[in-house]
């Protein structure tokens, strides 16, 4: 915002104390010359009348009111143009707010980071922690710096540490304006927590192959050293425990990246109706060796949606590959697009449907954990990390999406996620 905007914005507020005074007396003084035009002998005691008048409307009342008070308070110098030049100059959200904890200035990364908030509001208005307002009321008591951390859930969740510090006021006054800089430390706490996760559940979910291949490499060093069946055997079997261990390593990889970069808005569009295509082609084989068939339904034109098209490729492979394990012996796999409403809102929901065994109702509501499995007996030897739908969960919220489950026993399970429809408004679906 320029300093002349900013100026002509702050101006209205400044002024209405001046501007009634003002037309209180220049109405006063009308009459006053008035009654001494029409009475001259009076004249000398309307001139009298007018003084105590202009006396009693320009000279502050001991007996005034706390929040008359408080209004001839607040009538003190407004940011000058080089403190505002220094805020505007800082890429973080940064506000200016006085001792009684008003906005009275605001940069533009703030309007990215919080939205429009109108000058002369109280920050209380827009952010509701708690801790941050302690914070600020103890630097305006005791003018010293402060910290405090602010968890902001709109328009995306994020961490900020904010910097609460008085700005030195001029010709040794107290201060009347106070900085809130504000830091986005969503990234690296994101980072923290991803290392710590990748240790714990690595150390935990390796632990059982490592020692899986530890055991039957002492077997082939001792008993089945001479043992050529049995070295086959083994050999297989520890391919596949290192296989199942790689696999864990990708995906704790690719989950963590996922849950670093979950706050960071999307700005491009997808197809889903081309990526529902590309899909069914890459699983195709997958389908066939187990004896399914994948059916699309699908619109022919485009269905488009905000999203990462990698991500969501990702998605719909891991929910359609899902399907082919667990679906077996329901004949076939359909994937769905449809356009339909929520709340008035139009929405799109891309499903992928299996009709084999389903899931019991009481394993539905903990799919998306870490490393939540649900024992199907035979399948155990086919077993996943239990991290794909913990993926696609996280993939999904980043999109601002949903993933909605179905299950029931011996009908089979749909995997839905909900996505906002950008191509229509609520007008249209109307």
């Amino acid at each position: 915002m320029t300093d002349e905007a900013q100026d002509e914005e702050e101006a209205p507020l400044r002024a209405v104390p001046r501007r009634r005074a003002k037309t209180i007396t220049v109405a006063a003084a009308a009459l006053f010359v008035l009654l001494g035009t029409t009475f001259p002998d009076a004249a000398a005691g309307c001139f009298a009348a007018f003084v105590v008048l202009m006396l009693v409307v320009h000279w502050p009342s001991r007996g005034a009111s706390p929040r008359r008070i408080r209004a001839a308070e607040r009538e003190v110098v407004w940011p000058g143009r080089g403190m505002k030049a220094v805020v505007e100059a800082f890429q973080e959200p940064a506000f200016i707010v006085d001792r009684f904890m008003l906005l009275r200035y605001r940069n533009p990364a703030s309007l990215i980071a919080f939205g429009n908030m109108a000058l002369g509001d109280p920050v209380s208005l827009r952010f509701r922690s708690p801790e941050l307002l302690a914070v600020v009321e103890r630097v305006i008591e005791h003018l010293q710096p402060g910290l405090a951390t602010l968890e902001d859930r709109r328009p995306l969740d994020r961490t900020w540490q904010v910097e609460v510090v008085p700005i030195p006021p001029y010709q040794g006054e107290r201060p009347h304006f106070f900085l809130m800089l504000f830091r986005d430390r969503t990234a690296e706490l994101r980072l923290e927590r991803m290392r710590t996760d990748f240790v714990a559940n690595a150390s935990h979910e390796l632990r059982t192959p490592l020692a899986s291949l530890t055991g039957f490499i002492e077997t082939l060093q001792g008993p089945a050293r001479n043992d050529a069946a049995a070295r086959d055997r083994f050999l297989d079997i520890m391919r596949e425990q290192a296989t199942r261990m790689s696999r864990l390593i990708d995906d704790l990889l690719s989950l963590s990246r996922i849950e670093m970069k979950r706050h960071v808005p999307i700005s491009t569009t997808a197809d889903l109706a081309a990526l529902f295509r590309k899909v069914e082609a890459q699983m195709r084989p997958l389908a066939e060796q187990r004896g399914l068939t994948i059916e699309l339904i699908v619109p022919d034109e485009p269905v488009l949606v905000i999203g990462d098209e990698d991500e969501l490729m990702q998605v719909f492979a891991n929910l359609v590959e899902n399907a082919c394990k667990y679906g077996d012996g329901g004949g076939r796999v359909e994937m769905q697009l449809a356009r339909t409403a929520e709340r008035g809102a139009p929405v799109i929901n891309a499903s992928v449907r299996d009709f084999g065994r389903g899931i019991a109702a009481e394993h539905v509501p903990r799919l998306t954990e870490r490393f939540y499995r649900v024992d199907l007996g035979k399948d155990r030897s086919q077993r996943g990390t239990g991290l794909g739908l913990s993926i696609v969960r996280n993939i999904l919220l980043r999109h601002r999406s949903r993933l909605l489950i179905s299950s029931q026993v011996n009908e089979g399970s749909v995997f839905t996620a909900r996505f906002p429809d950008p191509g229509k408004s609520t007008a249209d679906s109307d």
